[in-house]
C-alpha cells in the first residue's frame, strides 16, 4: 500500500508530496513539530502533544493552522489511510509560504503537513540491552523549550554519538550541568533512591513522556528532584535513563565509556518502565473500547 502524506488540506501519495521552494520552514527554519506515538491506533498523550504544539506556535508568534477538532480529525484520518496501528505521527506547522525577507510577512497562511508510519516501539530486548551516551557542550538556541523544526545543533549531536558508537548525545551548559539529550530528556538515579531531572525552563524542551513519568514516579511513591546535575553526578549514579515519546524508558548503561551502576538495567528504572508501558496500554484500551462503543451505537 502506498504511503499517504497530509499537505496543505490534501491527502496526497508520500512521493508526491511536496512543499513551495519559499516555504519559510525550509529557508529559515521558521515552524514547529510534534512527533506522536501510535499504540493499537490510539494517539498516546495526544492532548498533550497538540499542548505543547499550541505553545510553541504562541512562543513563534504563528497563526493555528486550523480548530484542535479539525486537526484530530486529520491525524485519526491519516492513520486510518495509511492503516497504522503502532507507529508514529510526525506534524509539522511553518509560518507558511512568502517572498524570502526575515520579517514576518504582513499577510501569510500557515503551513501544515503530516506523515504516518508504522513502526516498531519499545520492546523488552531493547530495554534489557540499554544505550550507552557521550556527553557535548550544548551549542543550541537559547529557547530549547519550543519545539522548533531548527535541529542543526541536535543533528551535529546526534551524528557524533553515533560515531563514538553512542545511542546519544547529552548536552551540557556552561556549568557543565546535564541540560538534555539531543532527541531525549535525562535522568539519573541518587545515592537514595531518588529521581533527579532536570528542571523546566528554556534550556530543555518540556517532554510529555517526561511529565507522565514525573506523575507515575508520584504515584509509586518516588521522590524527584527537578534540578541541575553533571557528569560526574552520572558517572557516580546508580542508574541512569533517558526518556521520550519514541524510546519511552530507555536504561543508559554507559557514558563516555564509563560504566554506570553495575552495567544493567537498575530496579527505579525497570518499574518507572513497566509502570510507563502499563500506562501506554491503558490508553490504547481506552481508545479501543470507546470505539467499538461508537461503531456499536
Amino acid at each position: 500500500m502506498s504511503r499517504i502524506a497530509y499537505v496543505n488540506g490534501r491527502y496526497v501519495r508520500h512521493r508526491n508530496a511536496m512543499v513551495h521552494v519559499e516555504d519559510r520552514g525550509y529557508q529559515f527554519a521558521d515552524g514547529v513539530y510534534e512527533v506522536v506515538v501510535v499504540h493499537r491506533g490510539a494517539l498516546i498523550d495526544g492532548e498533550a502533544h497538540l499542548d505543547r504544539l499550541d505553545r510553541s506556535l504562541r512562543e513563534l508568534r504563528i497563526v493555528r493552522p486550523m480548530s484542535r477538532a479539525a486537526l484530530q480529525l486529520v491525524m485519526r484520518e491519516l492513520l486510518r489511510r495509511n492503516r497504522v496501528r503502532d507507529g508514529l505521527l510526525y506534524l509539522q506547522v511553518t509560518r507558511g509560504v512568502a517572498r524570502r525577507d526575515h520579517k514576518f510577512p504582513l499577510v501569510i497562511e500557515p503551513a501544515l503537513v503530516m506523515t504516518a508510519r508504522c513502526n516498531g516501539l519499545w520492546s523488552e530486548a531493547r530495554f534489557q540491552k540499554g544505550v550507552s551516551v557521550i556527553s557535548l557542550d550544548d551549542i543550541r538556541w537559547g529557547r530549547a523549550d519550543i519545539k522548533s523544526v531548527s535541529l542543526i545543533a541536535n543533528v551535529l549531536a546526534k551524528q557524533a554519538a553515533a560515531e563514538a558508537g553512542a545511542y546519544e548525545a547529552w548536552l551540557l551548559d556552561r556549568d557543565g550541568a546535564v541540560t538534555e539529550g539531543a532527541s531525549s530528556n535525562a535522568w539519573l538515579v541518587g545515592e537514595q533512591g531518588q529521581l533527579v531531572t532536570r528542571g523546566i525552563g528554556s534550556e530543555i524542551l518540556g517532554g510529555v513522556t517526561r511529565a507522565t513519568i514525573l506523575r507515575l514516579a508520584a504515584d509509586m511513591g518516588v521522590r524527584v528532584e527537578e534540578r541541575a546535575f553533571t557528569i560526574d553526578e552520572v558517572r557516580m549514579a546508580s542508574e541512569a535513563f533517558l526518556s521520550s515519546s519514541s524510546s519511552a524508558v530507555l536504561p543508559v548503561l554507559k557514558i563516555d565509556g564509563g560504566t554506570i551502576g553495575d552495567g544493567r538495567p537498575g530496579p527505579v528504572t525497570r518499574r518507572l518502565y513497566d509502570a510507563y508501558i502499563g500506562y501506554v496500554r491503558s490508553l490504547s484500551e481506552t481508545s479501543e473500547t470507546r470505539n467499538t462503543g461508537e461503531r456499536a451505537g
